[in-house]
């Protein structure tokens, strides 16, 4: 008799390494913490205040599978207003968090045997789900290059053949910080109307970003009829992560099968939640404005800090939360993240945990309170020196 095991594509996938080396903290309270991408500060207090006053009024049952009505308008009002272009509620869905949304939206265009590509080094949701699904993906990886991060549209576009199912592609890009430029999307998405090829587009970082207030999207190009998919989340820019709500932009004749799926995987999202976000939609956009500008002191803070150690390299993020960064001579980066627990009490993520792209890299969530950011780089310095 064969173990009561899960099926091997399952047992293929990549444990999380970010959490094996928060593990070896466990314990530890001196260990100053920067492997996870969130803030210090809570939700603001009126995005908090409207889920409480939807809680006790008994808000407390099955919604829409799609959302509730007065979310999607809400929704669809914020993002024509940030595109400039009508973007209607017909064409989204609300989900139980943005990890939910890329995992529907890979349910909904991706088959067993499928070949996907990816950009990478990537958060491991974005390749691993597809893997989950049983497809096969290719990455197309992201480099540095004269201080920033870059990629490669030539060797994208030989990845994109007539046999791809879908590209998945995260920009801002957790890691790295690398965004995609504003005149490669034409490029790509001609490239998949040409070959049918359905683009996922991961934009949960898209309003955390340096010298400008949003990332280019492709929301501003794709017609109905293309095949485009823009998963998000309300995670990052509201400082919601323990929230778990996110949301869907897709063509029209999508939406009925995802109301389907959404059904199969969580029915629908809470609603006092869903209260939640109609607030951060509505009057959360100083909040963001806010974050934004704390996270461009905090990565001009930690990327200068980062490069005054001798043997750091360090390349320019355009968005997001993160440094990405090496040290010369890492090969392992677990072990090194390991190592910094253990001698500097500094919590950092191993780069191979967003593939093996990122092997000798390590990532700092500099979303932080000045103080803890400096102390951080002393610490750093510190076990440099020795």
């Amino acid at each position: 008799m064969h173990p009561p095991v899960a099926r091997p594509e399952v047992q293929a996938l990549r444990s999380s390494q970010i959490r094996a080396v928060a593990n070896a903290a466990l314990g530890q309270a001196d260990v100053l913490p920067f492997w996870f991408g969130e803030g210090d500060l809570p939700t603001p207090e009126p995005i908090r205040r409207a889920a409480a006053e939807a809680l006790l009024s008994g808000r407390t049952y099955y919604t829409h599978n799609l959302g509730r009505a007065e979310l999607r308008d809400a929704l669809a009002a914020y993002l024509s207003r940030l595109h400039g272009r009508p973007i209607g509620s017909e064409r989204l869905a609300i989900t139980s968090s943005g990890v939910s949304a890329l995992m529907v939206a890979a349910q909904a265009v991706v088959s067993p045997g499928d070949r996907v590509v990816v950009t990478g080094p990537v958060w491991p949701n974005v390749a691993e789900i597809p893997r989950i699904l049983s497809a096969q993906v290719e990455t197309v990886a992201v480099e540095a290059s004269q201080g920033r991060w870059r990629l490669d549209l030539d060797q994208l576009m030989s990845a994109l053949t007539p046999d791809t199912r879908a590209l998945f592609l995260n920009s801002p890009n957790n890691p790295t910080g690398w965004t995609l430029p504003a005149e490669d999307r034409g490029t790509i998405l001609a490239r998949c109307r040409e070959h049918g090829i359905w683009l996922v587009s991961d934009d949960v970082y898209e309003r955390l970003t340096f010298g400008r207030d949003r990332a280019p999207s492709f929301l501003e190009l794709a017609t109905d009829e293309d095949r485009v998919i823009s998963t998000n989340s309300f995670s990052k820019a509201w400082r919601m992560t323990g929230w778990r709500l996110g949301w869907m932009v897709m063509p029209p004749a999508l939406v009925d099968a995802v109301g389907v799926l959404l059904e199969y995987n969580t029915s629908c999202a809470p609603d006092f939640v869903q209260a939640a976000a109609v607030t951060a939609l509505e009057k959360g956009e100083a909040h963001v404005a806010e974050l934004r500008d704390e996270l461009i002191r905090a990565k001009d803070q930690v990327l200068e800090g980062l490069r005054r150690i001798p043997g750091v390299d360090a390349p320019e993020p355009d968005g997001g939360m993160y440094a990405f960064f090496r040290i010369a001579g890492c090969t392992d980066s677990v072990q090194l993240a390991k190592d910094l627990i253990a001698e500097a009490k500094l919590g950092l993520a191993p780069g191979v945990a967003f593939g093996d792209e990122g092997e000798g890299w390590l990532r700092w969530c500099f979303a932080a309170r000045p103080e803890k950011n400096a102390e951080g780089l002393a610490r750093l310095a510190a076990y440099m020196n020795r």
